[in-house]
């Protein structure tokens, strides 16, 4: 009997011992990393800290090629203070920007947990929207060294997961639910140090995404191991970098670091419930955030129809413009910008104004983020969708993405994509209307339609031009104008897919040949 209760007692704890990473307790897990990175104790001993870091940022949704690699946006310095028992940051800003455009930009965000403020170059404050402050507090709760530590002090937050993958490894994983969102935390198998910070977020042109913290050059700080590469990667591919050159605990911040003042106080608004996040972080890095809780136009703003011609209208109001042209038998729209809102707004707007007629035809001038995120509004509302040939490896991995996170229509209703390829030029007409789309070369993307409307003689153009104000001679402009030219278009009214509108002949300087 002995000999047969000994190896079968052995073989059982061989089995116990055996057992994966991802059958240990979640809470486990969590101590584990704690203790590896000092300790609670340690980790928490720091009533303020401050960092000077380096910061690099790229945007997959504007890169030049549609299967390219991100576009680069630019580098920054900052330096981040940090009160940590007010839970209070202020960041500054020093960014040295290389796309969209060429610029300097200098600014400071202050973040509480009930309201944020910016602050210009020049010392002005405003309060931030709310979906912003969302943003903001929830990327601080994922990359703050207390995340975890503030875990254990509520283990019913804690969730054991099985393994979770990235960058082709496996490893132990755990659930954290905050006031600021879920967070997964992957566990390095040897340091047992968190090596990634995830949430799943929804994103109009890549659907259900995985938007990751990784976690590297661990270094001790004030008696704590604190990460010093931050990179931040969207479904792998990597949107933002921070390195952090130097890091003070417990030194004296000046009084007038988090000061607000009253009347920006009062108007202050709390952090949205939910947000677009990816769009709020993405168009930060860019440089080019609306900072509006109505995410499409400004608070106080709104969408209108601007008539450019009969059967022609401008939707114009936001930070991004579509046009409507009703056909005979059915009306043609042109871009898709930012998500499906946008598209609902403008295809129930263009009904209501050319009443029984369908959407035949949306039109994508390139592959761009900010002019295709809600496309697949349009496929689900039967339209055929019309792109320049370069673009069309994009726009069908956006079409059948998953989107289960925040199911739209298309994927409540699934229908296969209708998908017309410009390579040259194309031709949309009846006995109403002449639509001439042209694919020209251009430094801006591959992949680029401009659009002549024949009768009233409006060009359709965005990126390349942009008329809200005095137009500059580019390569962007010039290569409008060499279009245009061989085509034999003159003296026509262009319509800006950014901006209002502009009369060929007053910006032929910006338009002439090289």
């Amino acid at each position: 009997m002995l000999r047969i209760l000994v190896p079968t007692a052995a073989l059982f704890l061989g089995a116990v011992l055996a057992q994966p990473a991802a059958a240990q307790s979640g809470v486990d897990l969590v101590k584990q990393a704690v203790a590896a990175q000092g300790g609670a104790a340690a980790i928490n001993a720091a009533k303020t800290t401050i960092i000077k870091g380096e910061a690099k940022h790229w945007e997959p949704g504007q890169s030049y090629s549609p299967t390219g690699e991100a576009r680069f946006v630019g580098d920054a310095t900052y330096t981040q203070t940090v009160d940590n028992a007010a839970r209070t940051a202020r960041i500054d800003w020093d960014r040295d920007m290389k796309y969209p455009a060429v610029e300097r930009l200098k600014y400071s965000e202050i973040t509480t947990p009930t309201f944020g403020v910016l602050i210009d170059d020049k010392g002005a404050q405003q309060p931030m929207s709310g979906i912003r402050l969302a943003a903001h507090l929830r990327e601080r709760e994922r990359a703050s060294p207390r995340l975890l530590v503030r875990a254990l002090e509520t283990p019913d937050s804690i969730t054991a997961l099985g393994d979770q993958t990235v960058g082709g490894r496996s490893m132990p994983a755990v659930a954290i639910k905050t006031r600021a969102g879920t967070f997964t935390v992957l566990f390095d198998r040897a340091t047992h140090l968190p090596a990634v910070v995830r949430t799943r977020d929804d994103d109009s042109v890549y659907g259900d995404s995985n938007y990751d913290l990784v976690l590297s050059d661990w270094k001790d700080v004030g008696g704590a191991k604190r990460a010093h590469t931050l990179s931040f990667q969207l479904n792998g591919g990597e949107v933002q970098r921070l390195t952090l050159k130097e890091v003070t605990v417990d030194a004296p911040i000046p009084a007038n670091t988090f000061a607000v003042n009253d009347d920006v106080k009062a108007k202050a608004k709390t952090a949205a419930a939910d947000a677009p996040y990816q769009w709020v972080l993405r168009r930060i890095f860019l440089g080019r955030f609306l900072d509006s809780d109505k995410v499409y136009y400004p608070e106080n703003g709104g969408f209108k129809l601007a008539e450019l011609a009969p059967n022609v209208q401008h939707v114009v109001g936001g930070s991004a413009n579509n046009l409507i042209v009703a056909m005979k038998d059915g009306i043609v729209i042109f871009d898709a910008p930012v998500d499906g809102g946008q598209s609902r707004w403008v295809i129930d707007a263009a009904k209501a104004k050319y009443p029984g007629k369908p959407i035949k035809q949306l039109v994508l001038t390139h592959h761009h983020m900010d002019h295709t995120g809600g496309t697949r509004a349009y496929v689900a509302e039967g339209a055929e969708i019309v792109i320049p040939g370069q673009a069309r490896p994009f726009v069908e991995k956006m079409i059948q993405a998953e989107y289960k996170l925040a199911p739209d229509a298309l994927a409540q209703q699934p229908k296969p994509a209708k998908i017309v390829d410009v390579k040259d030029a194309m031709s949309l007409k009846d006995e109403t209307i002449e639509i001439n789309l042209i694919n020209i070369p251009n430094p801006h993307a591959d992949g680029m339609i401009i659009a002549h409307v024949v009768g009233p003689n409006l060009v359709w153009v965005t990126d390349l031009i942009s008329p809200r104000g005095p137009i500059s001679r580019s390569p962007a402009t010039v290569a409008v104008g060499d279009a245009l030219r061989k085509a034999n278009i003159s003296g026509a009214t262009i319509a800006g897919g950014h901006g209002a509108t502009a009369k060929q002949a007053d910006i032929s300087p910006a338009l002439a040949a090289n």
